[in-house]
């Protein structure tokens, strides 16, 4: 078996996107001097040797429920204290509170590692790292001193609570109440639902970040606030040891990701959760996008960790199973020889590969957003990494559903068997792109939102520096791509100004082509890049960004002439679909 954690494409993927001469002598020097190879090879010796081991344990045994109790798989509780205390928790936070606040990029390349070994396991520092960014941004002093250096450290881990029984994508139903209470104080009252690791045995605090409406609020989601509330509240003595109004009554049983705690949570069954505001009453939701948008991106790049798994076993076992001749062979080949089977392992490499490429690019716009002391250029950054988001986050878990499947393909039989680690590949897989905001939810915000920032103006920036790469590399399917790019924001950006709905009707297959001209053109600089430094995968990466290009890009054509003319035909399911 190959190691699952492919430290040479992560590192170059994460070169190419912080710009070597940056790391020299600009905005990513932290990285210079062997500093990201160092950390990412310790991040995958701790991940294989910890994580690794506990994945198919969680697979099998998951997370318990019992009178309230929640119990993580073997090894579990042992495994998080490690983690807490290699520092990896607080990688990227700042470092008034603990942190050591290097690149979000880098801290990336170590989240497709640890997701690589152990999705279940990552997905509870995955969502603390949100709650960092939210209370960083947006909380009280006296809150961030209190909270954010155990959340940091990996002491306290966070959650985040939106979901309700009747309230899903759509915030606006949301009926958790808050009242006002003491002392600044408030009082949390309600249930949610599909809260990872709302309770669990791996710490002696856990941080709730809640979404309420106070009494008084406007309705919808205007009048929604965010609030702060601990599993223990302090005592007398400082010590958090009073138990808080919150209480988990049961856990979901799913199809995939067991070993992670997902949660119905009640809050205030007797005298109300006591909480603390975050942000300003009714101004909530922008404090929950800031952690939305920190999730949505580490989203994206589990779906790149569990292609890439599902890539390597896939490769693994195509080179160890013999089954029947290849033409022209004498004798029962393996059967990566067969060209089929090599079109099925080029699809998944070059998929997964890609949509690092813009995973990564979206971490290291976000690094130049808040590191860039011009604040003209930290804005263009900032709105690169806003329009690449959506499309990190959806692409990047689309592509894990594709290509676990066809790892499970690969396999043959023995994929739909439990014991080669396939199947369990494609189930954990399918979440990705259903939480924190469908995949639909993220065409519609690149669509509604996000290639009108600047008035279009970083849509035009982003789809120059494609047409660029394309045009050099004088490669025609990728012109054609970046060329139907072209003519698909323009309908769309018409659309909106006419009657939206045309625009939503292709909103999907728009941000799929997006995705196919930007990964495309991404793999082929990173081609270039390869060659020119005499790097020693060159061929390879050369032979990704060929196939992407001409197997797999060569569809944008037939997706612009979708998204085009194809809204009448889709709009037109409202006749046969909706109910008498």
């Amino acid at each position: 078996m190959t190691p699952y954690a492919p430290t040479d494409d992560i590192l170059f993927a994460l070169k190419l996107a912080a710009d070597e001469e940056e790391m020299t002598s600009g905005l990513f020097q932290d990285l210079a001097n062997g500093f990201a190879e160092q950390t990412i090879l310790e991040a995958e010796k701790f991940a294989k040797a910890q994580l690794l081991p506990l994945n198919k344990i969680g697979d099998q045994i998951g997370a318990r429920f019992n009178a309230g109790v929640v119990t993580t798989a073997p090894g579990w509780v042992e495994a998080y204290e490690k983690w807490k205390n290699g520092g990896w928790n607080g990688l990227s936070a700042e470092t008034e509170y603990g942190g050591s606040a290097l690149p979000i990029l880098l801290n990336a390349a170590c989240t497709e590692i640890w997701n690589s070994a152990n999705i279940a396991f990552a997905l509870c520092p995955l969502l603390s790292h949100g709650a960092i960014e939210a209370l960083s941004a947006h909380a009280s002093a006296e809150l961030k001193n209190i909270y954010l250096p155990p959340i940091i450290s990996g002491a306290w881990p966070a959650t985040m609570n939106l979901t309700e029984p009747q309230a899903g994508t759509d915030l606006a139903l949301l009926r958790t109440r808050a009242e006002r209470g003491e002392k600044g104080s408030y009082r949390i009252y309600g249930q949610k639902i599909y809260i990872t690791y709302g309770e669990h045995d791996l710490s002696e605090n856990i941080i709730h970040l809640v979404l309420a409406r106070l009494p008084d609020a406007p309705a919808g989601t205007r009048g929604i606030s965010l609030f702060l509330a601990p599993k223990f509240l302090p005592d007398d003595a400082g010590g958090f040891t009073r138990r808080n109004d919150i209480r988990c009554v049961g856990l979901e049983h799913k199809l995939g990701i067991h070993g992670s705690p997902t949660c119905t949570m009640s809050f205030g069954d007797t005298q109300g959760a006591t909480a603390y505001l975050i942000g300003e009453e009714n101004n909530g939701l922008a404090c929950m996008f800031t952690m939305m948008n920190n999730a949505r991106l580490s989203v994206g790049i589990q779906g790149v960790a569990l292609a890439e798994r599902a890539t390597q076993m896939a490769l693994a076992y195509a080179l160890d199973r013999k089954q029947g001749r290849a033409l022209g062979a004498l004798a029962t080949s393996s059967i990566i020889e067969h060209p089929d089977v090599m079109r099925m392992l080029l699809t998944m490499a070059s998929l997964t590969s890609a949509a690092r490429s813009i995973c990564f690019e979206t971490a290291a716009s976000l690094d130049r957003a808040s590191r860039e002391k011009d604040p003209t250029k930290a804005k263009v950054a900032f709105e690169r990494a806003s329009l690449l988001t959506p499309i990190a986050k959806a692409f990047a878990s689309d592509i894990a559903n594709e290509t676990t499947s066809l790892g499970v393909q690969v396999h043959g039989g023995m994929g739909y068997i439990e014991e080669t680690g396939a199947a369990q590949l494609m189930r954990d897989a399918r979440i990705c792109a259903i939480y924190e905001g469908t995949n639909g939810v993220q065409a519609i915000d690149l669509t509604m939102r996000k290639i009108m920032l600047s008035e279009g103006k970083t849509l035009e920036n982003e789809l120059t520096d494609m047409d660029k790469i394309a045009q050099d590399h004088s490669c025609e399917d990728l012109i054609n791509a970046v060329q139907a790019l072209k003519e698909a924001s323009a309908f769309i950006q018409q659309a909106l100004k006419q009657d939206p709905n045309i625009a939503l009707a292709g909103a999907t297959p728009y941000l799929r082509l997006f995705a196919l001209a930007r990964g495309g053109t991404l793999l082929n600089k990173a081609a270039d890049r390869a060659k020119k430094n005499n790097d020693p995968h060159s061929i390879r990466r050369e032979t990704i960004a060929k196939f992407f290009s001409r197997n797999i890009a060569n569809c944008a054509p037939a997706l612009a002439k979708s998204i085009i003319h194809g809204a009448d035909s889709t709009l037109a399911g409202a006749k046969i679909f909706n109910r008498p």
